[in-house]
């Protein structure tokens, strides 16, 4: 199992607009990814209500796994833009 821990870039957390970009990247990875908030029950990372309902506030540590054969690079890239606050969905995710 893959595993990245990363703090939420976006001030505003994951909430609205910012879950929505990390929910699309993660559809767009085509793996099963979780994600949790640390020590944290993970939920599917795919699912809206899912990523709102963890609460996540911008610098609050989460944690993103996946089982997948692809898991390393799309943690990468999904870490990447959690961390980064991206505004917009990166062509690479």
């Amino acid at each position: 199992m893959a595993e990245r821990r990363v703090t939420i870039g976006w001030a505003e957390g994951l909430h609205a607009r910012p879950a929505s970009i990390f929910v699309r990247a993660t559809t767009a990875a085509g793996v099963p990814v979780t994600i949790a908030k640390k020590d944290g029950a993970p939920v599917n990372a795919a699912s809206m209500l899912a990523v709102l309902s963890l609460g996540a506030e911008g610098g609050d540590e989460v944690v993103l796994t996946s089982e997948a054969d692809e898991a390393e690079a799309v943690l990468d890239r999904l870490a990447k833009l959690v961390a980064e606050g991206l505004e917009e969905l990166p062509e690479t995710v």
